[in-house]
């Protein structure tokens, strides 16, 4: 087998079988494949079945005239370097749909045969594994080559796509490139990420321009006493009017939605446009100030007619916000589903989360952490036992876990700790969806939701063979990536604010420990982030903080980073810039230049407090 490509037989096998030998796919192959069965996909046919065409095509474009606008040119320029390569360029919007099409005449015949044209929508769910609906579930360049395609009609052809993705890591599009196997050229890949990347840099030097003009737009708008707020395109606030501006604290970037919890209500929205280009570029919102407040620390995320709970901060990052939508979509089915990430970023919480908001709500939801369960106690603490089963048994026995959950959620937290012994027990328990508690005789029946989670990587434990691989594939259903607090920074003030509020004390965190706070990188999430904050409020006993507690921020990591390392010394003035803080100074030049010189509309194009701006300044010695 050439790297790649995999066998007829081993697709023949998975698809009447459902038996794979992952070792012999790339672990996304994989991944999608057990999607599309999931899903349902007909693995026979693959043949593209939702076309728009007319007008309703042409809506479409007119949705997505920025992409358009943008990436045209770095298509045209791709296709005519690949020209006569028998090859097809494509550009596809962020629900899968090709909006242009541009290749050999011979190769367009032969995309027709499989309904590959422009206009329709080439997702997983639609025609299985490829390049263009794989990259836009996982979010990476992908190259998919012959069978590895799910769907039989695609299996004489190869793709390779890379998503388009803005500043928040949204996927705005997808470029493409297909062509016949047999022409099938390995760097393919290579040339389509340099394109992808070369879209977002033009995409991000707009988007910055339609930030600043929004900005400058305010000037004017915002001279009055009257509650409103300038916002972008996805409802983030980029100016507010003084009495916004006083009652709601780090409202810079804060979603419009958000100020509920601050009694203002949306009164009227009225859409902004460029001067410069016509295009849409944000919205001047008039608010009213409610009585009552709407919101409390639970925040409800609104999509369609559905209400979605969550019991938490959410924040405004795309990071964890791709997060919330997947919880949303998965907890009103009955799927098993496996959360995964770092220790302390919240993994029993998006449980909760799911839990809450799914059918078995009304049940228990009861957590076990695996890893804190000794192993000779494990199976009598999930099956639960029958008086008499062992020496030292209680009298009346015990209701195990999985038991005491039934009608409801069981949470197996770190389950990636359990014993090769109670991997064999958990999957029958999973397969046959009822429990014998020990010594017992008779079976009890169980309608039960699972979630797994681990902070290990369950897939590399089954290549190690420490995990079976058929618990495996029970359990990792739908998996769940809860970000990194180093994923999502943007989120900080939020969760410092909703610590506050958690624990009434309603302070401003001073600008150099919030600059020190925004910079540190958290290995322990945020539950250390909360514990340095309750260390702050400790020291300051419940009042404000004073700027000198930034020596008290990061005792606890002593050897990693000590409190020296946050003064800036001599030294420090004089060695040379880290790679990232090259690219800071060059992103302040760049705001500079593009204001001509004002500093604080510099500040707001780089969504940066103004006395972080001039600190910053200070320290390049701009």
């Amino acid at each position: 087998m050439t790297f790649g490509t995999v066998s007829q037989h081993i697709w023949k096998r998975f698809v009447h079988e459902g038996v794979l030998d992952a070792s012999r796919l790339q672990k996304r192959i994989t991944e999608s494949w057990f999607r599309c069965k999931n899903e349902g996909v007909n693995p026979h046919s693959g043949v593209g079945k939702k076309v728009l065409t007319g007008d309703t095509f042409d809506r479409r474009k007119k949705q997505n005239a920025l992409l358009l606008d943008i990436a045209i040119p770095y298509v045209e320029k791709l296709f005519e370097y690949i020209k006569g390569s028998h090859s097809v360029v494509l550009l596809i919007d962020p629900q899968g749909y090709v909006l242009t099409m541009k290749g050999d005449q011979e190769v367009l015949r032969l995309a027709q045969t499989i309904n590959f044209v422009e206009g329709v929508q080439w997702t997983e769910e639609e025609v299985g594994t490829n390049a263009i609906g794989t990259a836009l579930i996982i979010k990476e360049p992908i190259t998919v080559v012959g069978s590895e395609h799910y769907s039989l009609a695609s299996h004489q052809w190869t793709c390779s796509a890379a998503p388009i993705c803005d500043e928040e890591g949204v996927v705005m599009g997808v470029i493409n490139v297909s062509s016949p196997v047999q022409h099938h050229h390995p760097l393919t890949l290579a040339a389509v990420v340099s394109i992808a990347y070369a879209i977002e840099r033009e995409w991000k030097i707009r988007e910055q321009n339609d930030r600043l003009e929004l900005i400058q737009q305010s000037f004017d708008l915002l001279q009055t006493n009257i509650p409103m707020v300038i916002c972008n395109r996805k409802k983030q606030i980029v100016s507010a009017s003084q009495d916004v501006r006083t009652e709601v604290p780090q409202w810079e970037m804060m979603k419009v939605s958000e100020l509920q919890e601050f009694r203002y209500m949306e009164r009227s929205c009225t859409p902004l446009y460029s001067h410069r280009h016509g295009r849409h570029i944000g919205y001047c919102i008039h608010l009213k100030y409610s009585k009552h407040k709407v919101l409390t620390h639970t925040k409800k995320i609104k999509e369609s007619s559905v209400s979605f709970i969550f019991p938490g901060e959410t924040g405004t990052s795309e990071a964890f916000l791709r997060t919330l939508r997947e919880v949303e979509r998965v907890a009103h089915t009955d799927a098993n589903v496996h959360i995964y990430g770092e220790s302390g970023t919240g993994k029993e919480l998006i449980a909760r989360a799911i839990h809450q908001n799914s059918a078995y709500k009304d049940g228990p939801f009861v957590a076990v952490n695996c890893g804190a369960i000794p192993c000779d106690l494990m199976e009598s603490e999930l099956f639960g036992y029958v008086e008499g089963a062992f020496t030292g048994a209680r009298r009346q026995g015990h209701q195990g876990k999985f038991e005491q959950a039934n009608n409801g959620t069981i949470f197996l937290d770190e389950i990636g700790e359990i014993s090769p012994s109670m991997q064999v027990a958990l999957l029958r328990v999973l397969q046959e969806r009822e429990v014998t508690p020990i010594g017992g005789k008779k079976a009890i029946p169980l309608n039960i939701r699972v979630i797994t989670a681990t902070h290990r990587d369950l897939r590399q434990m089954v290549q190690d063979g420490t995990f079976r691989e058929d618990l495996f594939y029970r359990l990792y259903v739908f998996p769940i990536y809860v970000p990194s607090l180093r994923e999502r920074k943007e989120d900080i003030p939020y969760l410092i604010r909703y610590y506050c509020k958690k624990n009434h004390w309603p302070v401003e965190i001073p600008d150099v420990i919030m600059e020190k706070i925004i910079d540190y990188d958290w290995p322990g999430n945020i539950r250390e982030l909360f514990n340095v904050l309750e260390r702050l409020r400790i020291l300051s006993g419940g009042n404000a903080p004073d700027p000198s507690l930034v020596h008290h921020l990061f005792v606890h990591r002593v050897g990693r980073t000590s409190v020296a390392s946050w003064d800036l010394s001599f030294a420090e003035h004089h060695k040379p810039l880290t790679y990232r803080e090259e690219l800071q100074k060059r992103e302040i030049i760049q705001a500079l230049e593009k204001t001509g010189g004002n500093a604080s509309l510099a500040a707001k194009l780089l969504n940066i407090p103004r006395s972080t701006f001039y600190r910053r300044l200070q320290k390049y010695q701009l």
